[in-house]
């Protein structure tokens, strides 16, 4: 983020110069390592508060605005566009329209100092009938994105009854989450059982709130199944301690460990609306 930007778009919106004074601040903050302080002139200190807003704020100018206005006189063809902070998913009725929006998208972003992530940018066939044209070209199932720690497929629903978008856990974000679990539960192994338990619950039940999607059961028991057997190898390992079985400890994990459970139902049943006879 460019800061000599950063101050137009928000001096574009913000008339009171105490608020720009102290975003001035926020900017020339600076990066403290290992004691020494350094100068930043380019993006928001890592960590503040602001930042988030600050970057949102920047990317609404950059790519929101011009998105929009690239949708309404450039494409041929429907557009969506899906921005959360930086993390950006667009999908366009016809390739043409894609290719041509991804050239002029990194030109844009570098006439503000940014730039695509290098790994992360692909360009993909992918929707309703990517799978059908892939296999008339003689090519393998179409190829998969991850997107806010779900992994997206093309897919059917049973029976061949039509076509779904299929979200799954990312595999990557998932082995993170229990090696995270399980690093902090070496930690509390020798705190009550029932303390243990409160916590871990807390802990599935916001792991399931937000991956409790639609489709996503298997990754969800897979979870939960892992979480119970960290929790019981963790009680295993305290000292001067008999072994505990798995019978004594299934009345505690049966207690403790909520059971998967889908949390968001589909769409047209969560956004349902009907008018008023």
């Amino acid at each position: 983020m460019n800061h000599e930007w950063t101050r137009k778009f928000i001096e574009h919106r913000v008339a009171d110069r105490r608020i720009l004074r102290l975003i001035q601040k926020w900017l020339q903050a600076g990066v403290s390592e290992d004691g020494q302080w350094s100068e930043t002139t380019v993006g928001t200190p890592q960590g503040a508060v602001v930042s988030p807003l600050l970057a949102n704020v920047y990317l609404h100018y950059v790519f929101d605005l011009w998105a929009e206005a690239w949708r309404k006189k450039v494409a041929s063809g429907e557009v969506i566009v899906v921005r959360y902070a930086d993390d950006l998913v667009l999908g366009f009725q016809y390739r043409t329209d894609a290719e041509r929006f991804l050239q002029e998208f990194r030109e844009r972003l570098a006439k503000f100092g940014l730039e695509l992530h290098a790994d992360k940018t692909r360009l993909i066939e992918f929707g309703r009938f990517a799978a059908e044209n892939r296999r008339k070209r003689g090519e393998r199932k179409p190829e998969t994105f991850t997107f806010l720690g779900f992994t997206h497929i093309c897919g059917q629903i049973r029976g061949n009854k039509g076509y779904i978008v299929k979200r799954e856990t990312a595999t990557k974000r998932l082995r993170a989450k229990l090696r995270e679990v399980k690093g902090e539960l070496a930690l509390r192994r020798h705190e009550p059982v029932p303390q243990q338990g409160k916590w871990l619950r807390s802990v599935v039940r916001g792991y399931f709130n937000y991956h409790g999607v639609p489709g996503n059961t298997a990754a969800l028991k897979a979870f939960s199944t892992e979480i119970t057997r960290s929790w019981l190898r963790a009680l295993r390992r305290r000292g001067q301690r008999r072994l505990i079985t798995w019978q004594r400890f299934r009345q505690h994990a049966d207690r403790w460990i909520p059971r998967p459970k889908t949390m968001h139902p589909f769409p047209d049943a969560r956004f349902d609306a009907k008018h008023p006879r």
